[in-house]
């Protein structure tokens, strides 16, 4: 299967981010913390050039514990400030004005000396489609002013919303790139919700994925649905839609049905907390390839 989806809003959303990036002080990128390389938009990288940067690792709390604080060591080793956090329960939350505050030190000076005072900063939040940046505003404002959904693209068009006195932040519609070089990217991104379901075949997905969980975490296949983790990905398939009375009429398995199943209790963290990246891969070129 060929992993690939950039429907045509993103290729103006693009355009409208370059325009936008002009005037802003510090760009917030929201990055699923299950694979934070993968679900990092490389043109942010090459538009947010001479911008201060915060990374936040969102939906902390679904990935591998030690593999979060080692990717906070990865990316402080790169200049980089990363903060963990979950929008959705408040999980970190508090730690960002002051990171705000610690990235935008220089840019607060230059201010100073020009004898401007209590200016506030101006932040663009970007990421891929569907990281969690619309419920991150709405956590972070302590209010709902943006929309929100479980779908990818639910954010349309830009935003600014004012914090307090001392920052301002942009939303952006969630926005991928071209094409994958890396299909194990393209993977991945399916795998968290970050590409539209419906041009993916759910049933291979699912194979991919019980094939990467008997690779790195196969009790998460026996504490979930029971199962032996010692078939092959589709004898797997297979026993967990009888696991889960997932049939067709006749009694055949309902394969599909299960497929799908199974894309949720990862996507909610079901099937326990793990990581589809980790640092010591991304030193070997592999970071999205394990």
């Amino acid at each position: 299967m060929i992993y690939q989806w950039y429907p045509g809003h993103m290729t103006k959303a693009r355009r409208a981010m370059q325009e936008d990036i002009r005037l802003i002080d510090l760009i917030i990128e929201l990055v699923d913390a299950r694979m934070p390389l993968g679900s990092r938009n490389p043109d942010i990288d090459e538009m947010g050039k001479n911008k201060a940067r915060l990374v936040l690792l969102n939906k902390a709390d679904l990935a591998d514990a030690a593999c979060n604080k080692a990717w906070i060591q990865w990316f402080s080793q790169k200049g980089i400030k990363a903060l963990e956090i979950n929008a959705r329960s408040g999980q970190g939350m508090k730690a960002i004005q002051g990171a705000v505050s610690e990235v935008c030190r220089e840019k607060t000076e230059r201010d100073r000396k020009r004898g401007i005072q209590n200016r506030p900063v101006r932040a663009m939040v970007a990421g891929i489609p569907n990281v969690g940046k619309s419920t991150f505003i709405n956590s972070f404002a302590g209010k709902a002013c943006t929309k929100t959904g479980n779908k990818p693209g639910v954010t349309k068009g830009k935003q600014w919303i004012r914090l307090n006195k001392g920052l301002e932040l942009l939303d952006t519609p969630g926005i991928l790139w071209p094409k994958f070089e890396d299909q194990t990217v393209g993977m991945h991104l399916a795998f968290i919700g970050s590409m539209n379901d419906e041009i993916v075949v759910m049933e291979e997905l699912a194979l991919e994925l019980i094939s990467y969980l008997l690779a790195r975490y196969p009790a998460s296949l026996q504490e979930r649905y029971g199962l032996e983790p010692d078939g092959t990905p589709l004898r797997i398939l297979e026993q967990a839609a009888e696991c889960r009375k997932c049939y067709k009429k006749g009694g055949e398995a309902d394969l599909g049905r299960v497929s799908r199943l199974i894309m949720d209790d990862f996507r909610g963290g079901r099937l326990g907390r793990i990581s589809l990246e980790w640092p010591e891969a991304e030193n070997e070129g592999k970071a999205c390839v394990l």
